[in-house]
Parts: C-alpha cells; structure tokens; sequence
C-alpha cells in the first residue's frame, strides 16, 4: 500500500512547472512526480539533477545502466517507467529487456556486458574493483564513466524512493518478467 499518495491537483504553479516539464505533452505526470510534489524543493531538485538529457553516453547505454540498477535494486515501479517510455527508443528487445532483470549478459554486446558488471559490482559493494574497471576504462572515456557511476547513483536514490514509498505502479505499467 502506497505510504505517501500522490498529490492533486490544483498544484502552485511552480510544481505545475515542474511536472510539465517533467513528462511529453499531453501525459499526465506520473505518481513518483506527484508523490515528490508533496515537497516542491526535492521534485525540482529531481527534475534539474536529472541524467535524461543527451549526455556523454549513448541512450541504449544510458537504459540499461539505469534498467539494472533499477531490477537490482527491486524497484519495478521505476524499472517499468522506463521500459515503457525509452526501451522502444533506445533499441532494447524483449529479451534484453528481460535480461536487465535476470542479469543475463547473453543478449549484450562487450562492452553492455560491462554496463551490467559496473551496475552489479556497484549495487554489491558500491565500488568497482579494479578486475573490471581495466576493461571499462578501455572501452569507455572519462567523462563517460563519469556519467555512468553517476546515472547508477541517481537510480539507486530514485528506486530507494518509489520502495520507501511503496510508490503504485501505474495502470499500464509493464511487469519484472517472471522467473
């Protein structure tokens, strides 16, 4: 049961803002934006901080990082906002959909499977030891694996959030596959 319900509107009109600019045209916010909006300072702070503009990183790589710490973590409500809004744009099958939940490297390329080892080792231990860091420093540049290390930390924060809150998965959520 949801421990925080979201808001309703009518909202201030700098949190009508905040979760305009927060969804595509025409969406309503989702219930993570709306449960935030209780405090405008941390949904602001959420949408400014946010990781989702182009970056360093591809977009596929950008979701998987953010799928599997997503799964590791076991928030499936945030996992499942993303499979809905950016699997399809980011090239994600499926099965690698699937994957980012089992941690099946099968279906990724090299250098994907390093993303799943970096969201793993970090999930585990919150460091990444040095076996793994040679072949991802070889595979990617600084300033991406500066905004991977980062992109796993947002999400670990945003999956501690929808469980704390026991945040309800929306209506047309996709499910972690079963198994």
């Amino acid at each position: 049961m949801t421990r925080i319900p979201p808001r309703q509107p009518p909202y201030e009109p700098a949190t009508a803002e905040d979760l305009a600019k927060l969804m595509p045209p025409g969406v309503a916010p989702l219930r993570l934006f709306t449960t935030l909006a209780h405090n405008p300072r941390v949904l602001r702070r959420v949408r400014k901080g946010g990781l989702l503009d182009p970056g360093s990183i591809a977009l596929r790589e950008r979701e998987i990082v953010i799928l599997r710490t997503c799964a590791l973590c076991g928030s499936e409500y945030e996992w499942s906002a993303h499979v809905r809004f950016f699997s399809a744009a980011a090239g994600l099958t499926p099965v690698e959909i699937a994957a980012t939940v089992s941690g099946d490297p099968v279906p990724f390329s090299a250098a994907e499977r390093l993303l799943l080892a970096l969201c793993d080792a970090l999930h585990r231990s919150a460091t990444v030891p040095d076996e793994l860091w040679r072949p991802l420093a070889e595979a990617y540049r600084p300033d991406q694996l500066v905004e991977l290390l980062a992109l796993a930390g947002q999400y670990h924060m945003i999956s501690y959030v929808t469980n704390a809150l026991a945040i309800e998965l929306e209506a047309d959520a996709p499910r972690f596959p079963a198994g």
